[in-house]
């Protein structure tokens, strides 16, 4: 095992003085071509060019005699170190941190970064990383060959937002560019590179909070808020339904819900409470007003769309978890052609729900069906207000092995 491992990050300023007395007692150094190219490396050293983080590690693991990494910016943060200090390698570590690119590329915008979120895409996590930037407003996306800023673009389609895209940072190449999200895949983008994303309203808003990201305190507090928060809802939209509804799917962020019949907006507004990118869908436009207004009445973001489901789904971007509010067995089956993760519905008559669940049992969803009963009452008199009865059917895509 190598006696000593020294991760030393680098943003293109000069060394420090311990990066430097680490550098010149190495034996054996592992980076990137613009590092191992340093004048401040070992002629002597071994020398190993940085591509598998785990490969490295175990060549480092069996030499004898002092390694360093060099990585960029903070190996800290999404870095080399997560991996260096796993238990299979058994390597002792110390770290000799620099800027980070996410903090050098928010300085080079000038703006503050508090507030925002940080995501990793690489291919297979740019869905997410995409559906993080649908439902905040200010996101630094560390990027990664094939999950760069054109791609990012793309799968924001009708959805705008500004890009900052920071090249290089820290070499002489370094390049700082301003694009709208729609012309981002019109440029080659040198790797590597960062992407802040920001738009959507309120995203210009900034305040000084206690947490970094988003505040999950900001709004009104409760998982479901009341029906008059919203003013108009329809049938369907009962506050004990919806929190039935929410409770099943389990929105979160970096998922992207469908919601199908929106109505008053409101599932879809506490869906995007949860941190979920949500696109909301109805037939009527006083809906999708109605929706868009709560929303920006209570800060989120939504994605809204004026058009009848099924068709209007057809080029809508991938799904995690879908609600149904409207539509019947027909919207039910078009969605779960779709595979995703889980669906909800709700019926009103229970021919109705024993439909809808042979045909979600038929696309490969477990099923299940309550019934649900909610009684209002006036506590002034204890008198009864209000009832409403609906069956909530959920399907979740079993989780198959391998």
């Amino acid at each position: 095992m190598a006696d000593r491992v020294t991760v030393i990050g680098w943003d293109g300023s000069p060394l420090t003085a311990a990066a430097r007395s680490a550098l010149g007692a190495a034996t054996l150094v592992a980076g990137a071509a613009h590092h191992l190219s340093l004048p401040e490396v070992p002629r002597g050293a071994e020398r190993i060019r940085l591509g598998s983080v785990a490969l490295a590690a175990r060549r480092i693991a069996a030499h004898r005699g002092t390694a360093v990494v060099l990585a960029d910016g903070d190996p800290g943060f999404f870095g080399v170190v997560r991996t260096l200090r796993a238990p299979e390698f058994g390597l002792e570590v110390e770290v000799v941190p620099a800027v980070s690119s996410v903090a050098a590329a928010f300085a080079r915008a000038g703006m503050p970064w508090d507030d925002a979120h940080v995501v990793v895409a690489h291919p297979r996590t740019l869905r997410r990383a995409v559906n993080v930037c649908r439902a905040h407003t200010k996101v630094a996306v560390l990027t990664s060959p094939g999950a760069g800023p054109a791609e990012l673009g793309l799968l924001l389609e009708g959805v705008h937002r500004t890009f900052v895209i920071c090249e290089e940072l820290g070499t002489d190449r370094e390049q700082v560019s301003v694009v709208t999200s729609d012309k981002a895949a019109d440029h080659t983008w040198r790797d590597p590179n960062v992407v802040i994303v920001i738009g959507g309203p309120g995203g210009g808003a900034e305040s000084g909070g206690w947490i970094a990201g988003r505040d999950p305190a900001t709004g009104p507090r409760g998982w479901t808020l009341p029906g008059e928060t919203y003013g108009v809802l329809g049938e369907g939209e009962s506050d004990l339904l919806r929190a039935a509804q929410l409770a099943r799917l389990g929105p979160r962020t970096g998922d992207l819900v469908w919601d199908i019949g929106c109505g008053g907006g409101a599932f879809a507004v506490e869906a995007a409470r949860a941190g979920a990118a949500v696109i909301a869908v109805d037939r009527d436009p006083a809906a999708c007003a109605r929706t868009e207004a709560a929303a920006r009445r209570l800060g989120v973001q939504l994605h809204i769309v004026h058009g009848t489901a099924p068709h209007a789904l057809e080029n809508l971007p991938e799904p995690d978890v879908v609600r149904v509010g409207g539509g019947g067995a027909a919207v039910v089956s078009a969605v779960a052609d779709r595979r995703p993760q889980r669906i909800v519905t709700h019926a009103a008559t229970r021919d109705a729900a024993e439909l809808v669940g042979r045909d979600l049992t038929e696309h490969g969803y477990d099923v299940e069906c309550a019934l649900l009963q909610s009684v209002e009452l006036d506590t002034r008199a204890w008198t009864e207000t209000e009832r409403s009865v609906a069956f909530l059917l959920s399907g979740v895509l079993p989780v198959r092995a391998g």
